[in-house]
Protein backbone atom coordinates (compact mmCIF):
# COMPACT_ATOMS: atom_id res chain seq x y z
CA UNK A 1 0.00 0.00 0.00
CA UNK A 2 1.35 3.24 -0.66
CA UNK A 3 1.66 5.72 1.51
CA UNK A 4 -0.10 8.91 1.53
CA UNK A 5 3.09 11.73 1.32
CA UNK A 6 2.97 15.42 0.25
CA UNK A 7 5.87 17.73 0.62
CA UNK A 8 5.84 18.34 4.05
CA UNK A 9 5.21 14.55 5.18
CA UNK A 10 2.29 12.30 5.74
CA UNK A 11 -1.26 14.05 5.34
CA UNK A 12 -2.52 13.07 9.42
CA UNK A 13 0.78 14.67 10.27
CA UNK A 14 -0.19 18.06 8.24
CA UNK A 15 -3.99 17.28 10.08
CA UNK A 16 -4.60 20.65 12.81
CA UNK A 17 -4.64 18.40 15.74
CA UNK A 18 -3.37 15.06 14.00
CA UNK A 19 -5.14 11.83 15.24
CA UNK A 20 -4.92 12.22 18.91
CA UNK A 21 -6.24 15.76 19.61
CA UNK A 22 -9.83 16.40 19.51
CA UNK A 23 -11.21 18.67 17.22
CA UNK A 24 -11.71 22.13 18.99
CA UNK A 25 -15.45 23.05 20.05
CA UNK A 26 -17.44 25.81 19.18
CA UNK A 27 -17.07 28.40 22.22
CA UNK A 28 -20.11 27.98 24.49
CA UNK A 29 -22.39 31.14 25.03
CA UNK A 30 -22.09 33.53 28.48
CA UNK A 31 -24.45 31.63 31.37
CA UNK A 32 -26.85 34.64 32.47
CA UNK A 33 -25.70 35.92 35.38
CA UNK A 34 -28.75 36.19 38.35
CA UNK A 35 -29.32 39.67 39.18
CA UNK A 36 -28.69 40.97 42.41
CA UNK A 37 -30.84 43.06 44.89
CA UNK A 38 -29.59 46.46 45.84
CA UNK A 39 -28.77 46.25 49.59
CA UNK A 40 -27.26 49.60 49.88
CA UNK A 41 -27.62 52.07 52.47
CA UNK A 42 -30.63 53.57 51.10
CA UNK A 43 -32.56 50.27 51.21
CA UNK A 44 -31.13 48.84 54.05
CA UNK A 45 -32.58 52.20 55.81
CA UNK A 46 -36.17 52.09 54.59
CA UNK A 47 -36.19 48.03 55.58
CA UNK A 48 -35.20 49.70 59.49
CA UNK A 49 -37.76 51.95 59.09
CA UNK A 50 -40.50 50.21 57.82
CA UNK A 51 -39.69 47.25 60.53
CA UNK A 52 -40.14 50.26 63.25
CA UNK A 53 -43.72 51.51 61.86
CA UNK A 54 -44.64 48.17 62.30
CA UNK A 55 -43.45 47.39 65.58
CA UNK A 56 -45.23 51.14 66.68
CA UNK A 57 -48.50 50.29 64.80
CA UNK A 58 -48.60 46.62 67.27
CA UNK A 59 -47.96 48.17 70.13
CA UNK A 60 -50.38 51.17 69.73
CA UNK A 61 -52.74 48.69 68.31
CA UNK A 62 -52.34 47.12 72.44
CA UNK A 63 -52.14 50.27 73.74
CA UNK A 64 -55.53 51.31 72.46
CA UNK A 65 -57.54 47.81 73.57
CA UNK A 66 -55.69 48.05 76.74
CA UNK A 67 -56.80 51.58 77.39
CA UNK A 68 -60.61 51.01 76.81
CA UNK A 69 -60.49 48.10 78.95
CA UNK A 70 -58.92 50.21 81.33
CA UNK A 71 -61.43 52.66 80.81
CA UNK A 72 -64.30 50.83 82.40
CA UNK A 73 -65.32 51.59 85.59
CA UNK A 74 -65.65 47.94 86.75
CA UNK A 75 -62.35 47.02 84.52
CA UNK A 76 -60.44 49.62 86.66
CA UNK A 77 -62.13 48.68 90.14
CA UNK A 78 -60.96 44.67 89.10
CA UNK A 79 -57.23 45.71 88.19
CA UNK A 80 -57.39 47.91 91.52
CA UNK A 81 -58.28 45.63 93.64
CA UNK A 82 -56.10 43.18 91.75
CA UNK A 83 -52.88 44.62 92.42
CA UNK A 84 -52.99 47.82 94.02
CA UNK A 85 -54.95 47.97 96.74
CA UNK A 86 -56.85 44.99 97.73
CA UNK A 87 -59.81 45.06 99.82
CA UNK A 88 -59.24 41.57 101.64
CA UNK A 89 -56.22 41.11 103.53
CA UNK A 90 -54.91 37.89 105.39
CA UNK A 91 -53.05 35.98 107.83
CA UNK A 92 -51.65 32.52 107.92
CA UNK A 93 -51.94 31.16 111.59
CA UNK A 94 -50.67 27.50 112.23
CA UNK A 95 -51.21 24.67 114.05
CA UNK A 96 -54.69 25.93 115.63
CA UNK A 97 -57.04 23.71 117.39
CA UNK A 98 -60.12 25.13 115.98
CA UNK A 99 -62.79 22.59 117.47
CA UNK A 100 -60.93 21.47 120.12
CA UNK A 101 -60.10 18.52 118.72
CA UNK A 102 -56.64 18.02 119.74
CA UNK A 103 -55.88 17.93 115.97
CA UNK A 104 -54.23 21.41 114.99
CA UNK A 105 -55.02 22.92 111.36
CA UNK A 106 -54.14 25.40 109.45
CA UNK A 107 -56.05 28.63 109.56
CA UNK A 108 -55.99 31.29 106.96
CA UNK A 109 -57.76 34.34 107.92
CA UNK A 110 -59.54 36.95 105.66
CA UNK A 111 -60.72 40.08 106.65
CA UNK A 112 -62.41 42.94 104.88
CA UNK A 113 -65.00 44.07 102.52
CA UNK A 114 -65.19 41.56 99.24
CA UNK A 115 -63.88 43.43 96.28
CA UNK A 116 -64.26 43.29 92.41
CA UNK A 117 -61.00 40.82 92.77
CA UNK A 118 -61.56 39.19 95.70
CA UNK A 119 -61.74 35.48 94.43
CA UNK A 120 -58.36 35.60 92.18
CA UNK A 121 -57.29 37.28 95.46
CA UNK A 122 -58.26 34.50 97.51
CA UNK A 123 -57.27 31.48 94.97
CA UNK A 124 -53.42 33.14 95.17
CA UNK A 125 -53.62 33.30 98.86
CA UNK A 126 -54.93 29.74 98.82
CA UNK A 127 -51.81 28.65 96.88
CA UNK A 128 -49.52 30.56 98.31
CA UNK A 129 -50.06 29.03 102.01
CA UNK A 130 -49.70 25.67 100.38
CA UNK A 131 -53.25 25.00 102.68
CA UNK A 132 -54.27 21.17 102.52
CA UNK A 133 -57.29 19.42 102.75
CA UNK A 134 -59.19 19.94 106.19
CA UNK A 135 -57.69 23.51 106.58
CA UNK A 136 -59.21 26.06 107.44
CA UNK A 137 -60.51 29.85 106.10
CA UNK A 138 -61.80 32.11 108.81
CA UNK A 139 -63.36 35.05 107.61
CA UNK A 140 -64.35 38.08 109.13
CA UNK A 141 -66.26 40.31 106.65
CA UNK A 142 -69.20 43.06 106.09
CA UNK A 143 -69.98 41.78 102.47
CA UNK A 144 -69.58 42.60 98.86
CA UNK A 145 -69.30 41.19 95.61
CA UNK A 146 -71.97 38.72 95.53
CA UNK A 147 -70.79 37.13 92.18
CA UNK A 148 -67.02 37.02 93.86
CA UNK A 149 -68.31 35.86 96.87
CA UNK A 150 -70.12 32.44 94.80
CA UNK A 151 -66.26 31.91 93.09
CA UNK A 152 -64.56 32.46 96.85
CA UNK A 153 -67.25 29.52 97.89
CA UNK A 154 -66.85 27.15 94.76
CA UNK A 155 -62.46 27.56 95.29
CA UNK A 156 -62.76 26.74 98.92
CA UNK A 157 -65.30 23.78 98.19
CA UNK A 158 -62.53 22.86 95.58
CA UNK A 159 -59.52 22.91 97.78
CA UNK A 160 -61.62 20.76 100.48
CA UNK A 161 -61.51 23.57 102.87
CA UNK A 162 -63.24 23.83 106.10
CA UNK A 163 -64.88 28.07 107.35
CA UNK A 164 -65.69 29.69 110.33
CA UNK A 165 -65.98 32.84 111.30
CA UNK A 166 -63.70 34.84 113.58
CA UNK A 167 -60.76 36.92 113.72
CA UNK A 168 -56.97 35.34 115.08
CA UNK A 169 -56.01 37.01 118.38
CA UNK A 170 -52.29 37.98 119.48
CA UNK A 171 -51.88 34.67 121.19
CA UNK A 172 -52.32 32.88 117.81
CA UNK A 173 -56.07 31.58 118.31
CA UNK A 174 -59.18 32.74 117.31
CA UNK A 175 -61.92 35.00 118.45
CA UNK A 176 -65.12 35.45 117.64
CA UNK A 177 -66.65 37.70 114.83
CA UNK A 178 -69.19 38.47 112.15
CA UNK A 179 -69.78 37.75 108.67
CA UNK A 180 -72.63 39.25 107.03
CA UNK A 181 -74.62 39.43 103.49
CA UNK A 182 -72.20 38.38 100.78
CA UNK A 183 -69.52 36.54 103.19
CA UNK A 184 -72.22 34.06 104.51
CA UNK A 185 -71.75 33.08 100.71
CA UNK A 186 -68.19 32.67 101.18
CA UNK A 187 -68.93 30.76 104.22
CA UNK A 188 -71.27 28.59 102.76
CA UNK A 189 -68.45 27.00 100.44
CA UNK A 190 -66.97 25.24 102.98
CA UNK A 191 -67.16 21.86 104.84
CA UNK A 192 -67.42 21.07 107.39
CA UNK A 193 -68.51 25.17 108.87
CA UNK A 194 -67.65 25.53 112.13
CA UNK A 195 -69.58 27.98 114.12
CA UNK A 196 -67.18 29.79 116.79
CA UNK A 197 -69.61 30.78 119.68
CA UNK A 198 -70.44 34.32 119.94
CA UNK A 199 -69.10 34.93 116.35
CA UNK A 200 -72.81 36.45 113.93
CA UNK A 201 -73.58 35.24 110.26
CA UNK A 202 -76.00 38.01 108.65
CA UNK A 203 -78.13 38.01 105.68
CA UNK A 204 -80.07 40.46 103.65
CA UNK A 205 -82.02 40.22 100.03
CA UNK A 206 -79.29 40.78 97.53
CA UNK A 207 -80.10 43.83 94.98
CA UNK A 208 -78.24 45.21 91.91
CA UNK A 209 -76.45 48.43 91.98
CA UNK A 210 -76.36 48.53 88.19
CA UNK A 211 -79.53 49.80 85.68
CA UNK A 212 -81.74 47.13 84.96
CA UNK A 213 -84.65 46.88 82.53
CA UNK A 214 -86.89 44.47 84.06
CA UNK A 215 -85.46 44.66 87.88
CA UNK A 216 -87.90 41.77 88.97
CA UNK A 217 -86.76 39.23 86.24
CA UNK A 218 -83.73 40.37 88.18
CA UNK A 219 -84.40 39.97 91.28
CA UNK A 220 -85.67 36.66 90.18
CA UNK A 221 -82.42 35.76 88.22
CA UNK A 222 -80.19 36.48 91.64
CA UNK A 223 -82.57 35.00 94.37
CA UNK A 224 -82.38 31.63 91.44
CA UNK A 225 -78.74 31.58 91.39
CA UNK A 226 -78.25 32.00 95.24
CA UNK A 227 -80.60 28.73 95.50
CA UNK A 228 -78.33 26.27 93.24
CA UNK A 229 -75.30 27.62 94.90
CA UNK A 230 -76.46 26.95 98.29
CA UNK A 231 -77.98 24.07 97.43
CA UNK A 232 -74.97 22.88 96.37
CA UNK A 233 -73.45 23.36 99.05
CA UNK A 234 -76.02 21.41 101.30
CA UNK A 235 -77.58 24.71 103.08
CA UNK A 236 -81.57 24.38 103.39
CA UNK A 237 -83.12 26.47 100.65
CA UNK A 238 -84.87 28.36 104.48
CA UNK A 239 -81.70 30.74 103.84
CA UNK A 240 -83.01 32.15 100.79
CA UNK A 241 -86.49 32.87 102.97
CA UNK A 242 -84.70 34.72 105.81
CA UNK A 243 -82.74 36.68 103.02
CA UNK A 244 -85.44 37.54 100.97
CA UNK A 245 -87.44 38.84 104.14
CA UNK A 246 -85.65 42.07 104.58
CA UNK A 247 -83.19 44.32 102.84
CA UNK A 248 -81.18 45.40 105.86
CA UNK A 249 -79.30 42.99 107.75
CA UNK A 250 -81.03 39.92 109.75
CA UNK A 251 -78.65 38.17 112.30
CA UNK A 252 -78.93 34.42 113.05
CA UNK A 253 -79.35 32.90 115.97
CA UNK A 254 -77.45 29.67 116.76
CA UNK A 255 -80.85 27.81 116.31
CA UNK A 256 -82.13 29.03 113.05
CA UNK A 257 -77.87 28.42 111.49
CA UNK A 258 -77.67 24.63 112.74
CA UNK A 259 -81.42 24.38 111.45
CA UNK A 260 -80.68 25.65 108.07
CA UNK A 261 -77.09 23.50 108.07
CA UNK A 262 -75.45 26.61 107.83
CA UNK A 263 -72.93 25.97 110.64
CA UNK A 264 -72.56 21.85 110.64
CA UNK A 265 -69.87 22.39 113.66
CA UNK A 266 -70.80 24.49 116.32
CA UNK A 267 -67.57 25.09 118.78
CA UNK A 268 -68.23 25.97 122.07
CA UNK A 269 -65.22 28.65 123.74
CA UNK A 270 -63.18 27.03 126.41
Amino acid sequence: MADDLGEDGPSFQRSPTGPWVAPPRAAAAPRPQPRIAATGPSVYWWRRVASVIFFSVIVAGTGVRAYRDLSRPEAWAYWKDQYLSPSLSSALIPNVDIDHSGHGRTVLAISGRIGPAAASWLRDRIDDAHLAKGDVVLLSSPGGSLEQAIIMGEIIRAHGLATAVGVADPSGGVRAAYCASACVIAYAGGWPRYGVENSALGVHRFTTSAEVADPVADAQRVTGSILRYMTKMGVSAEIVEAMSETREIHWLNDRDAQAMNLVTEPVRTR
